[in-house]
């Protein structure tokens, strides 16, 4: 078993969808309970051991760098890469790669909130395990991703916003992930999705095709994927 001490959280983006609520602060910063997603988020993995982190900014980034500095006050350190086109969770994902170097990662989409006990089981990557993909049930897979398990909770497939009539799944990618390095050779080799995209999911999808051993694991507890002003009201009237 190896305990994970780093972490790269995606924190470049508006978010549309929040309409004028992102007019100027990016998605991660919008605050719920109190207190940005982000903070919410850096927290839950400082409470799991993790001290190390990226954050890849992008939209009003300078809202991040100013808020939450070299980490020193939240007890953690913190560096930023910035990214300049938005083509792809796979290819901002590669701006991580000096920071990772040859350590095993958690990667976090910066606008998601999660039960804080489920941070200290993503990292702890089991031995011969690749990567470690969370799931929660009961979400529309057409607005993320559908992921296919088998009997063991291996990944068996990963599918972003599958179509009317595509294959389905009860299992929605959560956004909160463990990788080894090797997961950076997959990211190498992508090709544009049909939305002219970089897709993470295929690089996961890819390493688990090859061979590699690819986990799900199901959260417990609260999950949201902050994404709408109703979904923010929503989270921000409950305890």
């Amino acid at each position: 078993m190896i305990r994970i001490d780093r972490a790269v959280i995606l924190a470049a983006g508006r978010g549309t969808r929040m309409r004028e609520l992102t007019n100027d602060i990016p998605k991660p910063m919008i605050e719920v309970r109190g207190k940005p997603v982000l903070q919410h988020i850096i927290e839950g993995l400082r409470g799991a051991g993790v001290l190390k982190f990226l954050i890849i900014i992008g939209y009003h980034g300078e809202m991040v760098r100013n808020l939450f500095g070299d980490g020193q006050r939240y007890g953690v350190a913190i560096e930023y890469a910035t990214q300049t086109v938005q083509d792809g969770t796979g290819r901002v994902v590669n701006l991580g790669r000096r920071f990772i170097g040859d350590s095993t990662f958690v990667l976090s989409y910066g606008d998601i909130l999660i039960g804080q006990e489920n941070y200290k089981n993503i990292v702890a990557l089991p031995n011969a395990v690749e990567a470690v993909i969370t799931v929660t049930r009961g979400e529309d897979v057409t607005k993320g991703g559908a992921v296919f398990v088998n009997e063991q909770m291996d990944l068996v497939d990963l599918r972003e916003k599958p179509k009317p009539g595509e294959p389905t799944s009860q299992w929605y990618n959560a956004g909160l992930y463990a990788f080894r390095p090797s997961i950076f050779e997959f990211i190498e080799n992508l090709k544009p999705s049909p939305r002219g995209e970089y897709e993470l999911t295929d690089a996961i999808r890819d390493l688990a095709h090859s061979g590699r051993k690819a986990k799900v694991l199901e959260l417990t507890g609260e999950w949201a994927d902050v994404r709408d002003p109703e979904i923010l009201a929503r989270l921000n009237r409950s305890p």
